[in-house]
């Protein structure tokens, strides 16, 4: 089980174990926000197994300079909504392609349909005379470099920003 762990500020820092949720929780370092599923029973105590932790000290995030292009991030920048129709997209298309030079790069790859793909094929958008919906872009915020925000847990909804809840 993954317990989301909250800065003291309440932005997303990590996703941890719940065993280290405790040993955090036990050691005085943090709190617990949100519990859920069956409890921890210990040798003196019956505790909650933590779902979201808060911590009371404020720790500076890390700064990288980017995040790393994947499929799923582009599916999940986009919300799995096809760049050309609107519709639900389950591929990757690039906008210039591969055979022209185009790269795989937050700003030449947006979600796309199986249809609209397959219509595109090796063309530029311009060629075909579509528009994108929206211009491409590298996502900002610290929530972007935790990898298992990607599927986040129901109960952690709350404590998540909406850019990040996709």
């Amino acid at each position: 089980m993954r317990t989301l762990v909250l800065n003291a500020g309440y932005e997303p820092l990590a996703v941890v174990t719940f065993r280290r949720a405790l040993v955090l929780v036990l050691a005085g370092k943090a709190s617990v926000v949100a519990e859920d599923g069956e409890p921890v029973v210990g040798p003196r105590d019956v505790l909650g197994r933590p779902s979201v932790i808060l911590l009371h000290r404020y720790i500076r995030p890390r700064r990288t300079h980017g995040t790393a292009v994947s499929r799923r991030g582009v599916l999940r920048r986009d919300a799995h909504a096809c760049a050309y129709c609107g519709k639900a997209a389950h591929t990757v298309d690039h906008v210039l392609p591969r055979s022209r030079g185009g790269a795989d790069s937050w700003e030449n790859l947006v979600a796309c349909c199986l249809r609209c793909n397959n219509v595109k094929g090796d063309h530029t958008p311009g060629e075909m005379g579509w528009k994108l919906r929206f211009a491409p872009a590298a996502p900002v915020g610290v929530v972007w470099q935790i990898k298992e925000l990607e599927k986040p847990a129901a109960q952690w909804s709350p404590f998540l920003a909406p850019e990040s809840a996709a």
